[in-house]
């Protein structure tokens, strides 16, 4: 069975939810961070995915 392409979700894949755990600590268990630092970083850098990875990587090498 294939996906039906006419249903949509309304959520925002490329966003981050801030205000989900489960979303901060995914972020945090994948880069080896924090839960305040994944926040930090939502806070200075909004909450687009791709540049929140970009930046938890950058900053996951940083603390090693």
């Amino acid at each position: 069975m294939t996906d039906d392409k006419t249903k949509h979700d309304f959520r925002d894949r490329d966003r981050v939810a801030g205000d989900e755990e489960y979303e901060v600590g995914y972020l945090a268990s994948k880069f080896e961070l924090t839960i305040p630092e994944v926040r930090e970083l939502i806070r200075k850098h909004g909450n687009d995915r791709d540049t929140l990875e970009r930046e938890a990587k950058a900053l996951g090498n940083r603390s090693r």
